[in-house]
């Protein structure tokens, strides 16, 4: 085969070949004609907006809103500081919803959520750790598909974590947004290997794989909550990955799967 003719060419310019591709109808396209996103880059069609194009400024501040991974950060430090100074911090935390699986057995279903905004009193690196991945990892995925569809994500990776622990733990009560924030990971981890043909996908990879790799032996850390981790990771992975597939403004589709992750892993908990 001539390797002249093996390349591709843009759809939107025949003369023009090229390696890059939409990461969302994965139609070859030209430098000239994609648009970067903050996972993969899109086609004229698919980037088409039903408002006119956000200039990088505009982009910029959008960014900087994050609304859910700002208030998730603000109601965890508030949370924090009540379980330091509040009183007896065993009892505090514990009463203030820490995941407990013989309590949540016996029915009480928002332990795993409360969980998620409960961290260690004793361990000021636990939440630091924590919200900093969030700041890092999330706030690009809430500008990508919005505020309610990240809500979804991060809450369904945490409640994958949770479910992990319920079944895989014994009955040490557990705090910490460890399981959610490993869904982030999960999520950019899908997104790299969905586009792994295409350069942009490569270097997320080359990016987001160490990191993982590192996070994973971490959580064999004495202490640490290995099997919320991992089960966070896998369900991120899973609502991420099942979000490539969608139309990139399907954004109730999105906040649906994530919903329904969530559910299904809260009702494991609740019903076996």
């Amino acid at each position: 085969m001539d390797p002249e003719t093996s390349v591709p060419t843009c759809y939107r310019h025949p003369d023009r070949q090229t390696r890059l591709s939409c990461t969302s109808c994965e139609r070859p396209i030209c430098t000239e004609c994609l648009t970067h996103a903050s996972v993969g880059q899109r086609c004229p069609d698919c980037a088409k907006p039903s408002a006119p194009v956000m200039d990088a400024a505009e982009a910029q501040r959008r960014a900087a809103r994050a609304p859910f991974t700002k208030g998730v950060i603000a109601v965890a430090a508030a949370v924090y500081l009540v379980t330091v100074f509040g009183g007896p911090v065993g009892d505090l935390v514990f009463a203030l919803g820490a995941h407990s699986n013989p309590d949540i057995a016996q029915g009480q279903w928002w332990r795993p959520l409360t969980a998620m905004f409960l961290h260690s009193p004793g361990f000021l690196l636990h939440i630091v750790f924590n919200m900093l991945l969030l700041w890092i990892l999330g706030r690009p995925i809430e500008r990508e598909v919005g505020s309610a569809a990240f809500a979804a994500l991060y809450l369904g990776a945490g409640l994958g974590g949770a479910v992990a622990y319920f079944f895989l733990a014994g009955d040490t009560p557990a705090v910490g947004a460890s399981g959610a924030v490993f869904g982030l990971f999960g999520a950019w981890l899908a997104a790299g290997l969905r586009n792994r043909d295409n350069l942009q996908g490569q270097m997320l990879l080359r990016q987001i794989g160490p990191l993982v790799i590192l996070n994973v032996v971490i959580s064999f850390t004495p202490g640490i909550a290995w099997q919320a981790h991992f089960g966070g990771l896998l369900a991120g992975f899973v609502i991420a990955w099942l979000w490539g597939r969608l139309h990139p403004r399907d954004r109730r589709s999105r906040v649906l799967i994530g919903a329904i992750v969530g559910g299904l892993s809260l009702a494991a908990m609740l019903l076996v």
